[in-house]
């Protein structure tokens, strides 16, 4: 190659010029051309980022997009390593995060080209159709053939990876094509599709139902996505009394002190509910345990109100609308104004009772999280944690992966809560964290995580990653010493059966639980262990400062 630029280079470069900050990379034998390229030319390309498990890479780049709003790259070793990335990746597009995903394909050729195979690995490592295991958890995928695709390819990807609704996207690159000769060239425009505008007769249903009815609903799990959608949620739900409620909310959709805020739970508002706006919600509710009445009005908004990618989902309704939360939000404060006005007096009197219902559904939540007793409960130490955190303010990132108790705190701050992906894939949390931090350097970010989900994490990797990266964030281990989520499932199926009255779950208890301290300390932080209630505020208080001297720091809790 006449001045040594090959196809990986082309490639990044190409990704760098259209907004891709950061490569987290887990390499492997197929990564030379890449090496090669950020010998030469570092600055044109995206940040290295070397991760040392795939699943930290792909929750890296899961959490920097979703605070920054742009598609990151991943690029992992061949079958082996999309193998170790895959549960990150369902996370990602079950949550409609955009990624670039690539993953090395072994070399095609045994002889004769500049990367053809020369380990034995590369017999092994080679699959019938490689991209197959992928495709389930992409949008798209491709296998680059010649070096002169790089630049093409690259831009579709990103233009695929950012059109609604979002997701990741994934290259195959062979390691002879990679280390093919690149020229310059001339590389279309390959813009995102723009979103989606509401479709106005649907929306004026909407705000016929709303206006009109006696205990309208909102249930989203991820309008705050856009942060904007907070204060406009808050406006609308005040001027028309719509209640709201956030059900397994992974965004920070609306301040829960809002006097129209209808808690976390659909069950005790969906009996009464006669029209029902679902926004940007995968499940609404569980209708093995309660529906909604059969005459209510049923509404489904988002850039895939019908979640097209999940193969059984039946939730009815009258429209859905396949647009944005916020957009969607200012069409039907524009049509609520002229639909409302017959109804102001009932607006009203709704007004005054989802007050009134508000304060005692937010006391309760309070008091959840005000008593330690013997043990300390999730809420107690949500509570405190939320106090430490000074609200928590507005300089602070809580990345959630599982344990905080929602009602136990108040959240005011667009941009300041992300839970965990649908699908459920642990180990995404403190992976998310880091990428965040990455993302808004800035800030306080805060990985609240039960035990099992940071054992998932590959903790060695994401600490040492911390301190690699100057990283600092401030992880809060709750620790019940197993899986509680398979203890409440397995008592709800069976609260009769005999693992119950055994008192004893198998399958659910670590009996020796790891020193989580000892594993941050192993790579430069600082961690504390706190038994009982007294010990937390001091710890959480220390854990906080060390983290905004610049060195990370964890707090392992010990909850029931």
């Amino acid at each position: 190659m006449a001045d040594g630029r090959n196809a990986g280079e082309a490639l990044l470069e190409a990704l760098a010029a259209r907004g891709v900050d950061c490569l987290f990379a887990n390499s492997g034998t197929d990564f030379p051309s890449v090496i090669e390229a950020y010998a030469r030319r570092p600055e044109a390309l995206p940040r290295p980022i070397l991760c040392a498990h795939e699943n930290l890479a792909v929750g890296m780049a899961h959490g920097h997009a979703m605070v920054s709003g742009r598609p990151q790259a991943v690029m992992v070793h061949v079958n082996v390593g999309a193998a170790n990335a895959l549960g990150g990746l369902f996370n990602a597009a079950r949550d409609f995060v955009p990624m670039v995903f690539m993953a090395g394909r072994t070399p095609v050729l045994e002889s004769g080209a500049p990367g053809a195979r020369s380990l034995n690995i590369h017999w092994a490592q080679e699959m019938f159709d490689q991209a197959g295991m992928l495709r389930e958890a992409v949008k798209w995928d491709y296998e680059l053939r010649r070096a002169s695709q790089a630049e093409v390819a690259a831009a579709r990807a990103l233009a695929i990876a950012m059109s609604d609704p979002q997701g990741p996207v994934a290259l195959l690159l062979p390691r002879e094509v990679l280390a093919e000769a690149a020229s310059e060239g001339v590389v279309p425009d390959l813009p995102a599709v723009a979103p989606a505008a509401p479709d106005a007769g649907a929306i004026a249903l909407m705000a016929e139902a709303l206006a009109g009815a006696e205990r309208p609903m909102v249930i989203t799990a991820s309008a705050g996505r856009d942060v904007a959608v907070p204060a406009k949620l808050a406006a609308l739900a005040e001027r028309f009394a719509l209640r709201v409620v956030e059900f397994r909310p992974r965004f920070h959709s609306l301040d829960n002190a809002h006097a129209m805020h209808g808690g976390f739970e659909v069950d005790p508002w969906l009996p009464e509910a006669d029209a029902i706006l679902v926004l940007e919600c995968d499940v609404p509710w569980i209708p093995a345990i309660r529906s909604p009445r059969p005459e209510a009005r049923v509404f489904h908004a988002g850039p895939d109100p019908l979640f097209g990618r999940y193969p059984m989902r039946g939730f009815g309704g009258e429209a859905a609308v396949a647009a944005r939360a916020g957009a969607v939000l200012d069409a039907l404060a524009v049509a609520l104004g002229d639909a409302a006005r017959p109804h102001e007096a009932r607006i009203a009197a709704r007004r005054t009772a989802m007050a009134a219902a508000h304060a005692g559904t937010r006391e309760g939540g309070l008091a959840a999280g005000r008593a330690a007793g013997d043990a300390m409960s999730m809420a107690y130490v949500t509570a405190r944690l939320a106090a430490a955190l000074g609200g928590p303010g507005p300089g602070v990132m809580l990345v959630n992966e599982y344990p905080l108790v929602r009602p136990a705190m108040t959240l005011r701050h667009e941009a300041g809560f992300f839970g965990s992906s649908p699908v459920g894939s642990l180990g995404w949390g403190l992976p998310a964290a880091l990428g965040a931090k990455l993302a808004a350097p800035d800030k306080l970010v805060v990985a609240a995580l039960g035990d099992g989900s940071y054992l998932f994490a590959n903790p060695v990797v994401c600490h040492q990653a911390s301190a690699a990266e100057g990283l600092p964030v401030l992880s809060v281990v709750f620790d019940n010493g197993g899986y509680g989520a398979v203890k409440r499932a397995t008592t709800a199926m069976y609260p009769q059966g005999a693992a119950v009255a055994s008192g004893t779950i198998p399958l659910s208890d670590f009996g020796v639980v790891p020193d989580h301290v000892r594993i941050v300390e192993a790579c430069g932080g600082r961690g504390w262990r706190v038994e009982g209630a007294a010990d937390l505020d001091a710890a959480l208080e220390e854990a906080i400062a060390t983290v905004r001297g610049g060195t990370q720091a964890l707090v392992s809790v010990r909850v029931r």
